[in-house]
């Protein structure tokens, strides 16, 4: 099957070589650097226990200094997979969300269609440089020398002018044996409405090439010279070379740079220029639209943080937060964005040729995280003096955040917020560290470590909390099919054990991979005395649904567990903000606020409740109130299992 060279380009384009062969191999986390896509591990194809085995993220190759393997992902998965070429193209499409083209006899044909308008954009580049530096172009180089661009810099970016004639351009092609067709094709020319002959598109401005990964002219970006024109920017159109919503200006040498410096999103072709020539080669710009997902899969692809320079003024602050909406359901581990605000009034380049390449550097390295932009978002103008204010911002941070795929990321965002909303409300008190599943306390100060450290001093509670932690663990160990069905529930859960926490993480991190795979990927990456306490553990022995087979029975126990977790847990929070509450709210209703949580908690560590009658038995045998059983019946939807009976 004959495929377009095109079409391999952008699924090479689209996919991560550490994630394709990640799902293979455990990376050896001392000696990879996941920011600049510099990874190590032991060889999948061949045995041996030192790490290797290279993969280069951003240029997408892999190579073994043992065995001397090497390809791409293409042939990694063939390897890998034991598939053929076009079997393993299109497992790797269905990933990356593309459709493989059917076989086509023309496809060839295409192909070459392709390269021919290639030459053509080379061609029409090679005239525009041709005219800046000739005397039609003196305006245009004027300007760009005030710009801070000398000849040698023009040439280096292989800038060029397009001349105020109408047919300068299709003159001199078709001069050459073009055919009108191709050039209208490419987009340098336009069809008359009027019956006449085609037309330039690019007249009276300074053309930018715009070029693909591997180098190609595929599109041109001009800009006026004349103030009065309708557009001070214009890109070629669509084409089947140009397709804007997936590239992006300078895509090749940023790619080639980064790792040695952060990667830089900035809004135009001239701060792209002018951040390249200050030391900041690793720079990057979208095409005179918001930011697509294509593109910013695109940036992702060359950094895990891009910093996104865009202009001090309002329109630069709405384009961040279309941005952070944008990128909010897309965002992962160790996968985000940093914002980085000009001067109000200001761009890079003006930042630039005002205060050097130290003044950028000082900005960049003052870039914000995306939460400080949605924090800032959601409160900036906000009146916050009344409960209603609060409860609406409270909404639209909640609807926000909702937008977060991922249950772990998503939780660890809602705990920065908490923490942001917290100062707002208490701006002259110093907030004590928080204690995962206490809330935030001070233990007394004459207390010793060992002693605040022991179970007396925690509490029963704490010790019946760890039991538990020890018994979800395991049940997901042994039936890993539960894992992908408790996610959300299991990342909510503060795990207190000793190493609890890390096991919980190595569930999540490797939940995509089979019960089998996570199963040997977690033993292979927590060996040591965290996994080994834990499946040691006496208790394990004597719980019913650690004792055979029985899936569902693991099930329910599961759910139980988790929901009496959650409860306590929810309870314990409760009782922390309303202590952090003290200092605006007085009187009555804080007593009956106090005192409602610490029922609550009372009732989900202890299962006890004021009335009695509440009290209902779960299909394990072990009592639970009403709130306790509604939290259950939740998991066990979640998990596929009915409560087991009606309710009363």
């Amino acid at each position: 099957m004959s495929l377009p060279p095109g079409f391999l380009d952008e699924l090479r384009s689209r996919l991560s070589l550490s994630q394709v062969v990640g799902r293979k191999v455990i990376w050896d986390t001392r000696k990879s650097n996941q920011g600049k896509g510099d990874m190590w591990a032991p060889c999948p194809f061949h045995q041996e226990k030192s790490a290797s085995f290279h993969v280069d993220d951003r240029k997408g190759f892999y190579y073994c200094f043992g065995c001397h393997e090497k390809g791409d992902a293409i042939s990694f998965v063939r390897e890998t997979e034991n598939l053929s070429f076009i079997e393993a193209v299109k497992l790797l499409a269905s990933e990356a969300g593309m459709e493989v083209p059917e076989r086509d006899p023309q496809a060839q044909a295409k192909a070459d269609r392709r390269d021919v308008l290639v030459d053509v954009m080379e061609a029409a580049a090679r005239f525009f440089q041709m005219q800046l530096s000739g005397n039609a172009g003196r305006e245009a180089r004027q300007y760009l020398e005030g710009r801070k661009l000398d000849r040698a810099a023009q040439e280096r970016w292989q800038l060029g002018f397009a001349p105020a004639s109408w047919d300068g351009l299709r003159d001199h092609l078709t001069g050459k044996g073009i055919p009108v067709e191709r050039i209208v094709e490419a987009g340098l020319a336009k069809t008359s409405q009027k019956g006449r002959a085609p037309y330039d598109t690019f007249r009276n401005r300074i053309i930018y090439p715009i070029r693909d990964a591997r180098g190609r002219c595929i599109a041109f970006g001009g800009r006026a010279m004349d103030p009065d024109d309708n557009a001070k920017y214009l890109n070629s159109p669509e084409t089947p070379l140009f397709d804007k919503g997936r590239t992006l200006y300078n895509m090749g040498p940023a790619r080639a740079a980064a790792g040695k410096s952060p990667l830089i999103v900035a809004e135009g072709y001239m701060d792209v220029i002018a951040l390249s020539e200050a030391g900041f080669a690793s720079t990057v710009a979208p095409l005179g639209t918001a930011v697509t997902e294509d593109q910013l899969r695109l940036m992702w692809r060359m950094s895990p943080e891009p910093i996104v320079a865009l202009d001090g003024d309002e329109a630069g602050q709405r384009a961040a937060l279309r941005l952070m909406d944008l990128a909010l359901p897309m965002i992962e581990a160790g996968q985000s964005l940093r914002f980085c605000l000009m001067p109000p009034g200001q761009d890079p380049d003006d930042v630039l040729r005002s205060g050097g390449r130290e003044a950028m550097e000082k900005l960049l390295s003052q870039a914000q995280p995306m939460v400080d932009v949605l924090w800032r978002a959601e409160t900036a103008g906000r009146m916050l003096d009344t409960p209603e204010a609060r409860a609406a911002l409270d909404k639209s941070l909640r609807e926000r955040l909702g937008r977060i795929r991922d249950p772990s990321l998503r939780r660890h965002y809602g705990d920065a917020i908490k923490e942001r909303r917290w100062h707002l409300f208490n701006p002259r008190k110093k907030r004590d560290p928080w204690v995962p599943g206490r809330g935030r306390v001070q233990p007394p100060a004459s207390a010793t470590t060992t002693t605040r450290a022991s179970a007396l001093a925690l509490g029963g509670a704490s010790v019946e909390h760890g039991l538990r932690e020890q018994v979800v663990l395991a049940i997901l160990l042994r039936f890993g099919e539960l894992l992908p069905r408790v996610e959300d529930a299991l990342a909510e859960v503060e795990f207190r054990g000793d190493g609890h926490s890390g096991i919980a993480a190595a569930l999540l991190r490797h939940s995509g991979r089979t019960p089998a795979e996570r199963r040997a990927a977690i033993e292979a990456e927590l060996a040591g005395s965290a996994l080994e306490n834990l499946l040691s553990a006496r208790h394990l022995a004597v719980v019913p649904a650690l004792r055979g087979d029985d899936s569902d029975l693991a099930a329910i126990c599961l759910g139980n567990e988790l929901a009496k977790m959650l409860a306590a847990q929810g309870a314990a929070r409760e009782i922390a903000e309303a202590m952090e509450d003290l200092a605006a709210e007085t009187g009555e209703a804080l007593t009956w606020r106090l005192g409602e949580a610490a029922r609550a908690r009372d009732r989900a560590q202890h299962g006890q409740s004021e009335d009695t009658t509440e009290y209902e038995e779960a299909p394990n045998g072990v009592k639970l109130n009403r709130s306790e059983r509604d939290a259950l019946d939740v998991l066990l939807e979640q998990i596929g299992l009915s409560g087991g009976g009606d309710r009363k």
